[in-house]
């Protein structure tokens, strides 16, 4: 799961077409997938109104996550991109306690003051990504608001419910700024090439879709707080993968993999400590 996580950033890296519609394909393609899923399995989804709204405005900030994602690494790459999102564990440490209501925890902040070092020696050795670092801050902290919302919807909705309307929303809401602020859906917009066309479905099949339905299958075996110390890897595996694949351009200064290692001890530090306190929980 871990590895296909990874994986999401390589596939952006390939696919040619701008992060807008990148998303846009990527979000209607998931939907349709997870909505045969829901039918083939029966799900109820019908919810309140307010519900409806509530996990809309989710959706919107998850579409919004993943065109400044891919628009991060279309301007800088894959290392400067994933190293930025993962800076995500900094802004949840302060947006969790202002939603959830609940009191601000000590090494959290510690451990956010550790990302922003790390953020910080990256920019100054890589300003010719500074676009890039940009957008890639930005979308770390609307994934960090994402998950703190779904924190709170998962306590009342199934995931799957959860899933459906928030991409359904971010479908719509995208649909809407390319109408009334892009080009609009004109056959270059839908001119898309074959090779683009099988990566967007690999993107939203596999690392979509499936790995939505398989994280929540995971759970019934290890806990949820194992899931997100194993996640914490992912900028790893990413960044492994994209100098793999791309070694020209992924090769970055001595100041990035520093800056890079800081952020990620950190993220991992972070993980670790709160495994150890909820198992400490667990066996008093």
């Amino acid at each position: 799961m871990v590895f296909i996580a990874g994986f999401t950033a390589i596939l952006g890296e390939l696919i040619t077409i701008d992060a807008i519609p990148l998303v846009w394909f990527r979000m209607l393609m998931a939907t349709v997938l997870m909505y045969a899923y829901i039918r083939f399995k029966g799900i109820a989804i019908k919810i309140p109104p307010k519900a409806i709204a509530r996990l809309s405005f989710a959706g919107i900030i998850i579409a919004l996550h993943w065109i400044t994602f891919f628009g991060a690494i279309k301007a800088s790459n894959i290392s400067i991109t994933l190293s930025m999102v993962s800076s995500g564990a900094f802004f949840a440490s302060i947006l969790e306690p202002i939603i959830h209501k609940r009191k601000i925890i000590a090494y959290e902040m510690i451990f956010g003051l550790v990302v922003v070092l790390g953020v910080f020696l990256i920019t100054q050795s890589e300003l010719q990504y500074i676009e890039g670092i940009i957008l890639g801050i930005v979308s770390a902290f609307l994934s960090a608001l994402f998950a703190v919302l779904n924190g709170k919807f998962v306590k009342e909705y199934r995931p799957s419910v959860i899933s459906i309307y928030e991409f359904i929303s971010g479908v719509l809401f995208i649909t809407l700024f390319i109408a009334l602020f892009g080009t609009g859906f004109n056959q270059e917009f839908f001119n898309v090439s074959t090779s683009d066309l099988w990566y967007l479905f690999i993107l939203a099949s596999v690392c979509t879709a499936y790995a939505f339905i398989a994280s929540v299958k995971v759970m019934e075996h290890i806990s949820p707080y194992t899931v997100m110390l194993t996640y914490n890897l992912e900028p790893i595996y990413g960044i492994i993968l994209a100098l793999i694949l791309f070694p020209e351009k992924e090769k970055m200064s001595t100041n990035f993999y520093y800056g890079a290692a800081i952020i990620l001890g950190a993220v991992l530090l972070n993980g670790i400590l709160k495994n150890w306190k909820a198992l400490k929980r667990k066996q008093s």
